[in-house]
């Protein structure tokens, strides 16, 4: 078994928190060749450079970033096992990264967070929003626990990941209560011409509703294209054009934007997932996100009665 000389990790530990090996010098009370030789013997026994020159200090490689992670959680619970034998209070709040992508509804999002802010242990939640691609390598550098998405990870990215399906809803068309009351009556046929705000192109709900409305010979007039599906409820609320969302949150959807329900298309199905690098998940916060998440879904239809 190879054992870590955790020696050579503090002195790694402060240099990267230092910014250079000068600065560390003060910290540890060591010269600059020990401290050198000490963090060249740790990256021959990792086999992988842990700094790069920038400047007249020192920058992180990516392997040198996931290294000061799990240096970060060692020394933290160091001392936290000190504090716990002299009888201390650790002050110790476990903290759940979770990265969700910017294509994700801001309202399914909230949803399916939630129950990680009603754990009865206290934890300490950051929610970063980035495109898919950006999560994905976040995720590879153990920067973030998952990563919530409308999409599995696709089998030509090279991340080692597992993919947990949280659940599928319908999808349903809204719109102002003016609009609802032109465009409602013989849906889906009464879209023809009607003003549509539509997600930007490349989006797995713009891709599925091109090729339903090709499907069923519908042409709306497509007003404005939208990579926040945030910013595109805001103008539908304004009556400036029909727009699609989740069925699973329809009631949200119209009490938030002040919208009606225009029509509904069951066959289309959202899919969410969350994506993370354990193949079985073992986080007490991600286990009440998924089990949430199904009771969401599961719910769909009667929230739409």
């Amino acid at each position: 078994m190879e054992w870590l000389n955790y020696h050579h990790l503090l002195y790694f530990w402060v240099v990267a928190r230092e910014g250079s090996i000068a600065k560390a010098t003060e910290v540890l009370n060591l010269t600059q060749p020990t401290i050198s030789a000490q963090l060249k013997t740790l990256e021959e026994s990792l086999g992988e450079k842990l700094f790069q020159k920038k400047g007249r200090g020192l920058a992180l490689t990516e392997v040198g970033r996931v290294v000061l992670r799990y240096a970060e959680e060692i020394f933290t619970l160091g001392q936290e096992l000190k504090d716990t034998v002299k009888g201390r209070p650790s002050g110790r709040i476990p903290k759940l990264v979770v990265g969700i992508a910017d294509v994700v509804p801001k309202l399914i999002a909230y949803r399916l967070v939630l129950p990680a802010f009603e754990l009865e242990q206290g934890i300490e939640i950051v929610c970063l929003e980035d495109s898919p691609n950006r999560l994905l390598a976040s995720l590879a550098l153990h920067e973030l626990d998952l990563v919530i998405s409308d999409a599995p990870i696709g089998a030509g990215v090279a991340v080692r990941a597992f993919n947990h399906l949280l659940g599928e809803s319908g999808v349903t068309v809204f719109g102002s209560s003016a609009l609802a009351a032109k465009h409602r009556k013989g849906f889906p046929r009464s879209l023809e011409g009607a003003p549509m705000l539509v997600p930007a192109a490349g989006a797995d709900l713009r891709r599925m509703l091109d090729q339903w409305l090709a499907t069923n010979d519908v042409r709306p007039r497509v007003v404005a294209e939208f990579a926040d599906s945030a910013l595109m409820k805001i103008f539908g609320q304004q009556g400036l054009g029909l727009f699609a969302g989740t069925t699973a949150i329809e009631k949200e959807i119209c009490r938030q934007h002040d919208v009606v329900v225009v029509g509904r298309i069951p066959e289309l199905r959202e899919r969410y997932y969350v994506i993370s690098a354990e193949r079985r998940i073992k986080h007490p916060a991600v286990i009440a996100i998924t089990n949430r998440a199904k009771a969401l879904f599961v719910e769909e239809v009667e929230r739409t009665r």
